[in-house]
């Protein structure tokens, strides 16, 4: 286990979460040539992902209740939070169990969203040492909110690329999900190196549907693309549209286990909470 490479991680995470948040704002490029001023605050995908270390660095695992209740104690709509994810911690915090409350979303089917998979990058970094471990906690720390199979992929895929620097990314990730939409837009991504990131979006997904199959496997591309530059990894993400802080959070949580995330981006970045 490594608390400090989790923290790096963390880092990465957070940093490309909240510039990429700041792309939303009408009439802005959607280029990096110029980083916009002032402090960037960040999104629900930092929160929960400070939560998510906070619990690693002082139980060493996932505890699901405790998690459950802290991401419900936590949960500001004002950062960002997705409908249905408002409606799931909020029947936590009432009270409902997670694991009833988490199969209400999506119809019973449980949510098959990107927020899992949004988080889970600084627990890759965490149990780097143990890829089983990577899997089993990723999976835990997936379950509290995303019952669905595909929410779990994609948290199980970003727990393990973070997991794996200086690895083939798409063979460790690969090797470890089951069939499913996830794996096969993995496999494509694999595939579409070496196209343009516009490519890549259109065939891949961008976020822009917020789901892990609509997200992963772009993410996973971008880390493969461009595996030593955490900055040109962001300016893709951002480039691509859609969910641009969520991607960027992902890629970013797991590049910084490969390269270095900017101070001067750090700098700018909202203090964090929790830990």
């Amino acid at each position: 286990m490594s608390f400090d490479r989790a923290r790096r991680s963390l880092d990465g995470l957070s940093v490309g979460d909240a510039l990429g948040a700041q792309f939303f704002v009408p009439g802005r490029s959607r280029t990096l040539d110029v980083v916009p001023d002032g402090t960037w605050p960040w999104t629900d995908d930092t929160e929960m992902a400070c939560l998510l270390l906070a619990e690693l660095r002082d139980r060493g695992e996932v505890d699901q209740d405790r998690l459950a209740a802290s991401f419900a104690e936590h949960c500001d709509p004002y950062r960002g939070y997705g409908p249905g994810a408002v409606v799931v911690l909020h029947r936590i915090r009432d009270g409902v169990p997670w694991r009833e409350a988490a199969a209400t979303a999506y119809r019973g089917e449980g949510s098959c969203g990107n927020g899992a998979a949004m988080r889970v990058a600084p627990l890759g970094a965490f149990f780097a040492d143990d890829l089983d471990a990577v899997v089993t906690q990723a999976v835990r720390s997936a379950e509290v909110t995303h019952l669905h199979p595909e929410g779990i992929a994609g948290a199980v895929a970003v727990a393990v690329a973070a997991a794996v620097p200086g690895a083939d990314v798409f063979d460790a990730v690969l090797d470890h999900l089951d069939d499913g939409q996830v794996r096969r837009g993995v496999a494509d991504a694999r595939r579409l190196l070496g196209r343009s990131t516009a490519e890549a979006a259109y065939e891949l997904g961008n976020g822009s549907r917020s789901t892990a199959q609509d997200s992963v496997p772009f993410v996973l591309w971008v880390v493969a693309t461009y595996a030593d530059d955490y900055r040109a990894a962001i300016g893709a993400c951002v480039e691509a549209g859609g969910d641009m802080d969520t991607t960027a959070a992902m890629v970013g949580g797991i590049l910084a286990c490969r390269a270095e995330v900017p101070q001067d981006w750090l700098d700018r970045r909202e203090p964090l909470p929790f830990v």
